[in-house]
């Protein structure tokens, strides 16, 4: 798993039928800055992602995502699907690794 921000909904005309109940949202990872308070932008450096969301995360939430074949897990057959949300952040404590 990996903490996230969204910072984005996606809109589509036409959605596979497997996806129904959910909806897709623009993640941007966050990294050691955005954990830390450092960079207090919502968008970090690294690249943004889309990812499948049914727990109703919106623009500005925190959210712990996974990629690859994990993230068809939840559903019974396979999907084309590389990226879903598994769980909405309500607060968070980073401490940074300590160089020895």
């Amino acid at each position: 798993m990996k903490p996230g921000k969204v910072i984005g909904t996606v809109t589509l005309g036409v959605r596979d039928p497997s996806f129904s109940g959910g909806r897709w949202v623009v993640i941007s990872p966050m990294g050691e800055e955005q954990l830390t308070g450092k960079n207090r932008s919502d968008v970090s450096s690294a690249w943004s992602l889309v990812a499948y969301d049914d727990l109703g995360a919106g623009v500005g939430d925190a959210v712990l995502y996974v990629e690859g074949a994990e993230a068809m897990q939840p559903f019974d057959r396979p999907i084309p699907l590389d990226a879903i949300t598994v769980a909405l952040l309500d607060t968070y404590k980073f401490t940074p690794p300590t160089e020895s």
